[in-house]
């Protein structure tokens, strides 16, 4: 099945990323993964969910770069 969705990307593509503060709070919980030390599964949960979230901007954005050459 596919299916298609169309979305109102800002003009300024730049904007297509998470904002400062939860990009802030992702790179905490990877570094705090990264030293060692465990991630309660809450954690670990929003970890994976801002990772799944981060890629998909960056999937639009890419596609919209692509889209506009």
């Amino acid at each position: 099945m596919t299916l298609t969705i169309d979305v109102e990307l800002p003009s300024d593509l730049e904007k297509c990323r998470l904002p400062a503060a939860v990009q802030q709070r992702l790179d905490r919980l990877l570094d705090q993964q990264d030293s060692g030390l465990a991630l309660s599964d809450d954690e670990r949960n929003e970890a994976e969910g801002l990772v799944d979230l981060a890629e998909f901007l960056t999937l639009l954005r890419m596609r919209a770069e692509r889209l506009a050459k």
